[in-house]
């Protein structure tokens, strides 16, 4: 059994400075090569698996009490019993209440950031049961002074509780932004010290004198065990990618076509996939700006594909498929992994659901996606029927892919 003071140590502040510290030590000390050649998100969740702080949670409605006797000694006595001799024992009846705890108990030695502070005795843990102990010697032989002491305890506890599950709540969600950043400062200073260009952020605008007719009209709308990611040994190669902005920029043209396409369903009634692809491409090609200079234009290739080439190098992939279950959702999955052979690639599988409902489609997606052998992670919606996704290259776990499925409701 240990004692606890808690909240009377330093303030929770000073925790999250030193695991800062301690990941940004951890990512210098990596060599040059593995932080060229891991996946970003995979390296990320390894760091943040490690440092992520797990708040402990009392469980007092499963609190469990037995009770024994005891030599209680005079002076434990309340003043109320001024006769009783101070040197003498006296055998009483103590209750041991044991309340369980789940999680990190130790993070209540720390000082929230704010609120007011009530101290106490310490409390008396048993992390062999993962239990919190308090001893309530029975005085007065009346039950409600009993269940009075275990209230009291009870508010000591969640004196400062919530304040401080607030602060590391925060520091929780702000790890992987952290972690993400730390990364890649060093991945940054690494390349610029090779000055090798490994992304070369694609430029593409909109052009000036595109015709009004081709805008696409606005809608109204218990212990783990953590595993560090390895890399392969075959070194650095620089290689051309889509800068964020202009991906998003892509997605979110395609998913105003889709919202159109949602809006006029006579039109594109019992339409083919290469029509509704040909139709995606005739909206993107015109209002992008290409030519020899930067060598970028937008091509498709093999039946459904669309494609964004920069010189040799495919930076944007998309595949144009009907929703006809899970199965053939993981199989165009795999069929747009297995095209992929680049770095940091961006991509997007466009998926037309003729179903006369499209929520359990949607559920499908979010609730199945996790369970293909190459998914990493998901990531933010950008829309209702809008997912992210990180994915890894089946030939190469270390090459992370960005897949949008961006699905549209197009019933028969």
């Amino acid at each position: 059994m240990k004692k606890l003071c808690i909240y009377s140590d330093a303030s929770i502040e000073n925790l999250f400075k030193s695991n800062i510290n301690q990941i940004k030590d951890r990512i210098e000390s990596e060599s040059e090569e593995y932080i060229l050649n891991v996946g970003d998100n995979q390296y990320t969740e390894y760091i943040k698996k490690e440092f992520t702080l797990n708040f402990p949670k009392i469980l007092f409605d499963d609190t469990y009490a037995e009770s024994y006797e005891a030599d209680i000694p005079g002076s434990k006595f309340p003043r109320a019993f001024f006769k009783t001799d101070l040197d003498k024992y006296y055998k009483l009846n103590v209750i041991m209440y044991h309340i369980p705890y789940e999680g990190s108990i130790h993070l209540l030695r720390f000082r929230p950031r704010r609120g007011l502070l009530k101290t106490g005795n310490p409390i008396v843990i048993e992390e062999e049961t993962n239990t919190i102990r308090l001893e309530v010697i029975d005085f007065y032989h009346d039950p409600e002074k009993i269940k009075d002491e275990l209230i009291r305890f009870q508010e000591f506890i969640f004196s400062n509780y919530e304040n401080l599950k607030i602060d590391v709540d925060n520091y929780n969600d702000g790890l992987d932004n952290t972690i993400h950043s730390l990364f890649n400062i060093r991945k940054q200073q690494i390349l610029k010290n090779k000055k090798l260009l490994a992304s070369l952020g694609v430029p593409i605008v909109q052009r000036e004198d595109t015709p009004s007719t081709f805008l696409v009209p606005k809608p109204n709308i218990r212990k783990e065990i953590i595993v560090k990611p390895k890399v392969n040994k075959k070194g650095f190669q620089p290689e051309p990618t889509l800068d964020l902005e202009t991906y998003q920029y892509i997605l979110k043209t395609i998913n105003d076509i889709g919202k159109n396409f949602e809006r006029l369903p006579s039109t594109y009634k019992d339409k083919r996939e290469e029509d509704l692809r040909d139709h995606i491409l005739m909206t993107i090609d015109p209002i992008i700006k290409y030519g020899s200079a930067s060598g970028e234009t937008f091509n498709k290739s093999g039946k459904t594909d669309i494609q964004l080439r920069h010189d040799s190098s495919v930076v944007f992939v998309a595949e144009c498929k009907f929703w006809s279950g899970q199965k053939d959702y993981f199989k165009s999955i795999d069929q747009l992994l297995n095209y992929l052979t680049w770095r940091d690639s961006k991509t997007s599988l466009i998926i037309f659901v003729t179903n006369k409902e499209i929520t359990p489609v949607l559920k499908t997606v979010f609730n199945v996606t996790e369970q293909h052998q190459n998914y990493l992670k998901q990531v933010e919606k950008s829309d209702e029927g809008w997912f992210n996704f990180i994915f890894a290259l089946p030939t190469d776990i270390n090459k992370e892919i960005m897949l949008a499925v961006q699905l549209f409701h197009l019933p028969k």
